[in-house]
């Protein structure tokens, strides 16, 4: 073998030898291959509950940053959940969620973040509910009726005055009839003491 082929085998050897015991990220490799994993998630996958729960909680490797829908969830027969705004705490993504009506069954719950490097990282967790969800009851107020207030009408009703030609209880004889008559009765009285006085004195 000449010296030139064995230099170039050993200079070989030699990079094939640094290469592998250099890491990944020295080489500047690692940020460029690695992504956001999901190590965490409530409700866990594959988990059983009897009750749907009201947040989710998603739990990564490193600090992500949420899609526009960052989880969506759809039970049997498709029907679909609600999601609130989500909060982002590191690498912690928390979304409120409001289940819909359904059977009890297996539910898929589809995330979307972004990793550091702005890949997008998406995947599904599957959990069961073992109870059915109800349909939400809507209580109706009935407003209670107007109360009426009945206000009388004044009584337009004139009472009948008596008249002065009313002949009640004197036997059909006009009332002024009887005052005339005591009238003079009572004058012709006056006349006959007159009479008498003057006759004494005289």
């Amino acid at each position: 073998m000449s010296v030139r082929r064995l230099a170039a085998a050993l200079l070989l050897a030699g990079v094939a030898v640094v290469g592998t015991a250099t890491p990944a990220p020295a080489l500047g490799l690692g940020s460029g291959l690695a992504h956001a994993e999901l190590i965490a998630s409530t409700p866990a996958e594959g988990a059983a509950l009897p009750a749907p729960p009201q947040e989710v909680q998603l739990t990564f490797n490193e600090p992500v940053t949420p899609a526009a829908t960052p989880v969506q969830i759809t039970g049997p027969g498709g029907a679909a959940w609600t999601a609130g705004a989500p909060a982002v705490a590191g690498a912690v993504v928390t979304v409120p969620v409001q289940p819909a009506a359904g059977p009890p069954g297996v539910h898929t719950l589809l995330y979307e973040v972004s990793s550091r490097d702005g890949d997008p990282v998406t995947g599904t967790v599957r959990f069961t509910l073992t109870a059915a969800v109800p349909v939400p009851t809507t209580t109706t107020t009935t407003p209670a009726a107007p109360t009426t207030t009945t206000t009388a009408a004044p009584d337009t009703t004139t009472s009948e005055v008596p008249s002065a030609t009313d002949d009640s209880g004197t036997g059909g004889i006009p009332a002024w009839v009887w005052l005339a008559g005591i009238a003079v009765v009572l004058v012709a009285g006056l006349l006959v003491v007159l009479r008498l006085v003057r006759a004494r004195r005289s």
